[in-house]
C-alpha cells in the first residue's frame, strides 16, 4: 500500500511534534541557565560585595567567593578594599603670604567595616567627595603656620603633620589614609631666587666661620706645642743640673765603638783621634822630660852692615 494515500508524512518532511519538543527543551534550558546565573554571584579577590534588593541595601557585605541571591531582584555591587593611590593638586599659602603649589599623592583603602556605608554615602568611591577636600584643608592649615622657606626645608615634617590632621578629619575608623607623598613643590620664581641667594650667603658665612675656627685651633695648637717644648727644655735642664753624669751616659749610649776625631790647633789643622792624642800626651809627660829644642844659630850679618866687635 502507498503511505501517501493515507495522508502520512512525506519523505524529507519534519515532524511538527518533534520540532515543538525540541523548541520546548531549548527554552527550558535557556530559562534554567538564566535563573541559575541570576541566582548566583561571585565576589572577586580584593573586593567585597554589597547586596541591593529592589533599592534596599543589605547591612552586611558579601565576602570573597561564590554565593546565591534572589534572582532578578538582588544585585551585587563590588567594592574594592585594596590600597589605592590617587594624585591631586594642592595650593596653599604660607605664613608670609606666599603661594605654594604642590602635587600630592594620597594612599588610602576602604576597611571592611565601612564598605556598606561608603557605598551608600559615596557610591563606593570616597576620594573626590571625602578624601581630597580633607587633605587639601589639612595642608592649608599646616602651611599657614610655616614660612615658604620652612615649607621647602621641612617637607617631611609638613607631610607628617598634614597626614595626622587629615586622619582626624576623615576618621581613622571610617577610612584608612595610609600616607601622603608630596611631589613637585613649587614657589614663585622671585621667591625661589631669594631663597637660593639666602642659602648661598648662609653657606659662605658657615665657610668663613669654619676657616676662622680652623685658624684659631691651629694657633692654640702652636701655643700648646711651644709651651710643651719650653717645659720640656726646663725639665731637661733641671735634670742635667741635678745629674751632670747624665751627659756622659748619653755619650756612651750613642758611641759606636770607634774613637772620635779631634781637630788640632795651629796652622796645620791636623785631625787626630783621641787615642793618638792621649799617646802623645803621655809621651810628653814621661820622666825623660821633654826633648830640648836645638840651639838657635846666630843671626847671619846682613851684607853692608858693620859686624859688632
Amino acid at each position: 500500500m502507498n503511505p501517501r494515500a493515507y495522508g502520512g508524512p512525506h519523505d524529507g518532511d519534519v515532524d511538527p511534534r518533534a520540532l515543538k519538543r525540541t523548541i520546548g527543551v531549548a527554552l527550558l534550558l535557556f530559562v534554567g541557565v538564566l535563573l541559575l546565573s541570576s541566582a548566583t554571584y561571585v565576589v572577586q579577590p580584593g573586593t567585597r560585595g554589597v547586596a541591593v534588593t529592589l533599592g534596599t541595601v543589605s547591612p552586611d557585605f558579601k565576602p570573597e567567593g561564590f554565593g546565591f541571591k534572589q534572582p532578578f531582584l538582588t544585585t551585587i555591587h563590588p567594592i574594592s578594599v585594596r590600597q589605592r593611590t590617587r594624585p591631586m593638586p594642592a595650593e596653599c599659602y604660607s605664613s608670609d603670604l606666599q603661594q605654594v603649589k604642590m602635587e600630592v599623592h594620597v594612599l588610602y583603602r576602604i576597611p571592611e567595616s565601612s564598605v556598606v556605608k561608603i557605598f551608600q554615602e559615596y557610591a563606593g568611591e570616597p576620594f573626590d567627595n571625602l578624601i581630597a577636600p580633607r587633605v587639601q584643608e589639612a595642608l592649608k592649615e599646616v602651611a599657614a603656620t610655616q614660612s615658604a622657606e620652612q615649607i621647602v626645608k621641612r617637607r617631611e615634617e609638613i607631610k607628617t603633620r598634614a597626614l595626622e590632621l587629615a586622619r582626624r578629619k576623615i576618621g581613622a575608623e571610617f577610612l584608612i589614609v595610609a600616607d601622603l607623598v608630596i611631589y613637585n613643590l613649587a614657589l614663585s620664581s622671585e621667591l625661589e631666587t631669594a631663597i637660593e641667594m639666602k642659602m648661598v650667603q648662609e653657606q659662605e658665612a658657615e665657610k668663613a666661620k669654619f676657616t676662622q675656627l680652623k685658624a684659631q685651633i691651629e694657633a692654640d695648637t702652636a701655643i700648646i706645642r711651644a709651651k710643651g717644648e719650653a717645659e720640656s727644655i726646663q725639665v731637661r735642664g733641671a735634670a742635667l743640673r741635678a745629674s751632670p753624669d747624665f751627659v756622659k751616659l748619653q755619650i756612651l749610649q750613642s758611641w759606636n765603638g770607634r774613637s772620635p776625631l779631634v781637630v788640632g790647633g795651629g796652622d796645620a789643622n791636623v785631625m787626630l783621634s783621641l787615642d793618638e792624642l792621649s799617646r802623645r800626651a803621655g809621651a810628653a809627660a814621661s820622666p825623660a822630660g821633654p826633648a830640648r829644642a836645638p840651639a838657635a844659630s846666630p843671626p847671619r850679618p846682613v851684607p853692608g852692615t858693620a859686624r859688632p866687635r
